[in-house]
């Protein structure tokens, strides 16, 4: 069974941090791209960061460029999201999502619909 994992969320004060990560099980992680999303209260899905299978190529929204980096670690499985000097707005369930590109060096993309696999999302909660 193909599935996405998300942990490390949590409720952290304001300027903390957080790494968040994202294991598969049941594909080989590393022939797909991983995007990062977050669902706030109210709002609509964001794409917030994304990287590609050969993990030269990243995308990061504005929102969260210089705060957040996304790295992966193909050995293990896992795609990280470190996030930096939080802000009560990063307030959101986060979700991890993998998408199988066309190749190797293909730059990744934030929209939701490119995607075919999720996980259950984590919470990060930002406040004093």
């Amino acid at each position: 069974q193909l599935q996405l994992v998300e942990s490390g969320g949590g409720l952290v004060q304001p300027g903390g941090s957080l790494r968040l990560s994202c294991a598969a099980s049941g594909f080989i992680l590393d022939y797909y791209a991983i995007g990062w999303f977050r669902q706030a209260p109210g709002k609509e899905r964001e794409g917030i960061s994304c990287i590609s299978r050969s993990a030269g190529r990243t995308y990061y929204a504005e929102s969260v460029k210089g705060r957040f980096t996304i790295s992966r670690d193909n050995a293990k499985n896992t795609v990280y999201l470190q996030m930096n000097s939080l802000k009560p707005e990063d307030t959101a369930v986060y979700y991890c999502a993998a998408y199988r590109p066309p190749t190797l060096f293909s730059q990744c993309v934030v929209s939701p619909s490119r995607y075919d696999y999720w996980g259950q999302g984590t919470q990060v909660t930002v406040s004093s």
